[in-house]
């Protein structure tokens, strides 16, 4: 069973520390345990009653109205809350219920929900990205395995392309090619698929080749298509003192081409961008360059 500290908790539920001190003084609403050398901790059930408890509070409900609220009674109202139009901090808190029992249905649901309200494009920006975030907090602090993110990234991975297969591709006349790929080794596609859905969306002119690719894959794709626009994710890899050859190798064999990089591999502060690559900090600065 997980173990978090109320800060851990604070940065899940967006609930202050001191607030949920004072809940749990007040209303008792948790019950944290403690370990052998006497170290408050709360588990999975503490992490869930507080998503919970957030949505209801962040809808209008005061704590103490949802401290006298019985447990089902609290999972009735936020499933009724969760089917109507709602802020998306209520969805991402869902969502990371979900994930914690691994229930597909549930995750489905919220995830469908938020995309019939808002949109792809929204829910991607507003939902999923803030969710994955989420994500990486509890990988940082060993409360969730590899078979958690397996499981939300395929489910997400499958929305993804059911949209993508639903697009009727409307090519803008004389539109640029794209050339779509993840560098060798390099598995986690979510983001270059949402990527592909974005510029399909656009009318651009896309070649998708996915995860996995050596880079002499890259050069041969390029020669047929004479791409302008080529775009990668490094999310794991290269291994960051390879971050920069790399950038630099794809600049020197692609100098008549715009190389658009993203993922957390990019982000470092240290690294120089050569003149023809374009580091991407999120989607929409895609999108801008689009319009």
């Amino acid at each position: 069973m997980a173990q978090y500290t109320i800060k851990e908790l604070e940065h899940l539920s967006g609930i202050k520390a001191h607030t949920i001190r004072i809940w749990e003084q007040r209303y008792k609403i948790l019950n944290p345990k403690r370990t052998d050398t006497n170290i408050r901790y709360y588990d999975d059930a503490d992490l869930k009653s507080l998503l919970n408890i957030s949505v209801l509070n962040e809808r209008g409900f005061k704590i103490s109205k949802i401290a006298q609220m019985e447990p089902q009674q609290i999972l009735n109202k936020v499933s009724q809350l969760c089917d109507a139009p709602c802020e998306c901090s209520h969805h991402i808190s869902i969502l990371v219920s979900a994930m914690v029992d691994m229930d597909e249905v549930k995750f489905e649901k919220q995830l469908s929900t938020a995309t019939l309200q808002l949109g792809l494009h929204q829910t991607m920006e507003q939902v999923v990205y803030p969710f994955l975030h989420k994500i990486g907090i509890l990988w940082q602090t060993n409360n969730i395995t590899p078979a958690h993110e397996h499981f939300v990234s395929n489910l997400i991975r499958q929305k993804l392309i059911v949209a993508i297969d639903g697009q009727v591709l409307r090519r803008k006349e004389n539109s640029p090619t794209y050339l779509l790929y993840l560098p060798e080794g390099e598995l986690h596609e979510l983001v270059l698929l949402y990527m592909n859905y974005i510029l399909r969306a656009n009318g651009q002119h896309v070649v998708y080749l996915g995860q996995n690719l050596p880079f002499k894959d890259v050069e041969l794709t390029h020669e047929q298509f004479q791409a302008e626009y080529i775009c990668t994710v490094m999310t794991a890899l290269p291994e960051r003192d390879q971050v920069q050859p790399y950038l630099n190798k794809l600049s020197q064999r692609f100098p008549q081409s715009t190389i658009y990089v993203c993922g957390f591999q990019v982000q470092h502060d240290f690294l120089v961008f050569p003149e023809n690559v374009v580091r991407l900090s999120r989607m929409q600065d895609l999108v801008d360059r689009l319009k």
